[in-house]
């Protein structure tokens, strides 16, 4: 399959797996590029000199492209931008932050840039800040979200509407059929990462994946709007926020509820109880871990039928 999304990126087919934090290590990276589709790296969940050993095992892992994914609201990213460019990366998706910040200066040093939204008006944005591809993410997406509650389906022909670079979906997507649909609405590839958070290389506790493989529909929900908007299923640390919800709560309290570490303690360490558990609604239609090898080849064969039929009606 050739568009502008396997050019860009020079990979056979047009799935980003998304860079994770706690799950998108180096041996997840490195089977979803060995796997044909572009792997990241998870910044967001690394110190500086962590990242950089991910970066080389990555490396040695696999000689196809692969990224990496920079939350900008991150401290010590003036190290972790540097790292990137001394270990000669040449792909770096941003995200939670101003495009403007980083785009050029990683640009200028050979590196292409995409930057993740979740609106039409920060996708403009990002295109103004001359970025290389946009990431739009509707909100059945796990992790850190938009505020607007803007479904992937919706935002996707908005936002293709409106921009001329490389347009990626992201948000409620584990299965060719939604990729095809993606596409089908004006989205050049796709960006998954629930689906591979049970995947066999996924650096998550397996605690948490099979967690994940339980979720049913309404298990997720969209929090604490008031620090960064993020899907979490629903365990006694989300009841814990709901409590003060009810209570009247402020931000300094959901500070101190969130404190430090809670994802790391929930889907790193596995405690399902006190850890933030952060997952898309799509959990709802996973059911097994996987190989990433598997998963790819499972996604692409069911596009590729769906389509075939389709063609046919």
């Amino acid at each position: 399959m050739s568009n502008r999304v396997v050019d860009l990126f020079s990979i056979k087919h047009p799935i980003i797996q998304a860079g994770m934090v706690w799950n998108s290590g180096w041996r997840l990276a490195s089977a979803a590029s060995n796997s044909g589709i572009l792997g990241l790296l998870g910044a967001g969940s690394m110190y500086p000199e962590v990242l950089r050993e991910h970066i080389i095992k990555c490396k040695k892992a696999t000689n196809k492209p692969f990224g990496v994914n920079v939350p900008m609201l991150y401290p010590d990213i003036e190290k972790i931008m540097d790292i990137i460019v001394e270990e000669n990366v040449k792909i770096v998706f941003t995200s939670a932050g101003n495009p403007k910040t980083w785009t050029k200066w990683l640009q200028d040093k050979g590196i292409t840039v995409v930057h993740v939204v979740s609106s039409v008006k920060f996708a403009l944005k990002a295109e103004a800040a001359g970025v290389d591809a946009i990431v739009a993410e509707g909100f059945e997406a796990g992790g850190h979200n938009g505020r607007d509650e803007t479904t992937t389906l919706t935002l996707i022909p908005m936002v293709k509407e409106k921009i001329k670079v490389p347009l990626i979906a992201a948000g409620g997507i584990a299965t060719g059929k939604a990729m095809l649909a993606c596409m089908v609405l004006g989205a050049d590839g796709v960006q998954i990462g629930s689906r591979f958070v049970a995947s066999e290389e996924s650096s998550a506790h397996s605690a948490f994946k099979n967690k994940v493989l339980e979720a049913k529909e309404g298990d997720t929900q969209l929090t604490l709007k008031e620090l960064a908007p993020v899907r979490l299923l629903k365990n006694k640390f989300y009841n814990d926020v709901q409590e003060l919800y009810n209570k009247g709560t402020t931000v300094e309290e959901l500070k101190i509820l969130l404190g430090r570490a809670r994802a790391k303690k929930g889907m790193f360490e596995g405690d399902l109880v006190e850890g933030e558990l952060e997952i898309g609604q799509v959990s709802g239609v996973i059911d097994t871990i996987k190989p990433v090898q598997v998963i790819v080849e499972d996604i692409i064969a069911e596009f590729n039928a769906t389509k075939a039929n389709i063609q046919h009606i």
